[in-house]
């Protein structure tokens, strides 16, 4: 039990977006200076982990949510669509530069991944971030494969095993239902390719 515990710590949703931006600015054909990747993993980092872990310690404080890990789906509807705006804002300020248009697009495929999150908790469907976060970085590895045309199987492989260890992470403690799972993995995939579909369309 104490493995998945730290699977699901280590491999937290709020770590994806800086991973999948790091994996970016490593793996692709370079075309940002030094000092701009820093820039932008620095503004990442602090947007999406320093931020949004400052916002749930005072959700816990006024005592809207019970602890981090965000149980009941009432608890996570606040913090996920903050999220939603957040990726919203990020993809459009990275956008702006001009220089990571498809990692801008990558915000956008997770604003959406999230939306449909946030739709589903009407049907009582609580979809794994873990699963959600984990399978967004596999479709954009993906899609960054196709777009510059190298070959990432190999790094794609180690990552769908480290989405089964994930899986079965959340599983195990009872955090989720498994079509709970299987929503985030899919959606975290899907929707890294529909925004790569609008990037190539405009």
């Amino acid at each position: 039990m104490l493995v998945f515990k730290v699977i699901s710590y280590v491999l937290h949703p709020l770590l994806f977006a800086f991973m999948g931006s790091f994996i970016y600015l490593y793996l692709t054909p370079k075309h940002v200076v030094k000092e701009q990747e820093y820039i932008i993993l620095f503004v990442v980092f602090v947007s999406t982990y320093i931020i949004p872990i400052l916002l749930l310690a005072l959700l816990k404080k006024v005592k809207l949510i019970n602890d981090y890990h965000l149980r009941s789906i009432n608890e996570r509807k606040f913090p996920v669509l903050f999220f939603i705006m957040l990726s919203f804002l990020i993809g459009r300020a990275l956008i702006a530069i001009h220089i990571v248009d498809l990692l801008a697009f990558s915000f956008f495929g997770v604003a959406f991944a999230l939306s449909f999150t946030y739709l589903l908790f009407n049907l009582k469907i609580k979809t794994s971030l873990h699963t959600l976060g984990i399978g967004g970085i596999i479709g954009f590895v993906m899609v960054m494969s196709y777009e510059y045309q190298l070959n990432f199987n190999a790094f794609l492989a180690g990552l769908f095993v480290v989405a089964g260890l994930i899986g079965i992470s959340r599983l195990a403690l009872n955090a989720h239902r498994p079509k709970e799972v299987y929503i985030g993995f899919v959606l975290g995939i899907v929707s890294q390719w529909m925004s790569f579909q609008i990037y190539q369309n405009i």
